[in-house]
């Protein structure tokens, strides 16, 4: 394992190290990529996890019931893997697919102000939730918004009208007292 990192600010987050597998340093993988699999399309991971950061190479890896199983380059030992649980699994930006308009990464995403058809601010996107039928945009008020209240919105045509990254605005169709 390498100590040194990519340029922080280029690094996106695709995964997360949850756990241990065998006694041969394997890792249990949750992978944030759709399909899960993708993630091992990377052979060049940045390990971060409270301050500490880790370059590691891809050995090999195999989908498993609960997300990914895999290999990293020079670790051989479970007690050794067992410390790298936690921590997140980065690419540089650069290394991402591009995509079509009206396509976004959820990173993209994170940050946009929330405004509805009346002008009204909810606050900003805080994260996003993957269900079942579609995802969800979790909306946390800040400074100008209209009320104190966390909103779930579905990440849907019908409810979000326009993304501008540039200005930094979603724009959705959602009344304020839903």
């Amino acid at each position: 394992m390498n100590a040194t990192p990519d340029k922080a600010d280029d690094l996106i987050v695709v995964g997360k190290i949850f756990s241990v597998h065998g006694v041969r340093g394997e890792v249990k993988v949750f992978s944030f990529t759709d399909p899960i699999d993708n993630l091992l399309d990377y052979p060049r991971w940045t390990l971060r996890h409270e301050g500490v950061v880790k370059q590691v190479e891809l050995v090999k890896g195999r989908l498993s019931q609960k997300g990914l199983v895999v290999k990293l380059k020079d670790l051989d030992d479970r007690d050794e893997a067992r410390l790298l649980s936690g921590y997140e699994i980065c690419v540089p930006q650069s290394l991402l697919p591009n995509l079509t308009d009206g396509e976004y990464y959820w990173y993209q995403l994170v940050g946009l102000k929330v405004v509805n058809q009346d002008e009204q601010l909810f606050g900003k996107v805080d994260h996003l939730l993957e269900t079942g039928a579609n995802d969800v945009l979790v909306v946390r008020p800040c400074a100008g918004s209209l009320d104190d209240r966390e909103r779930l919105l579905p990440y849907t045509a019908q409810c979000v009208l326009a993304i501008d990254l540039e200005a930094g605005v979603m724009r959705v169709e959602w009344d304020a007292d839903f």
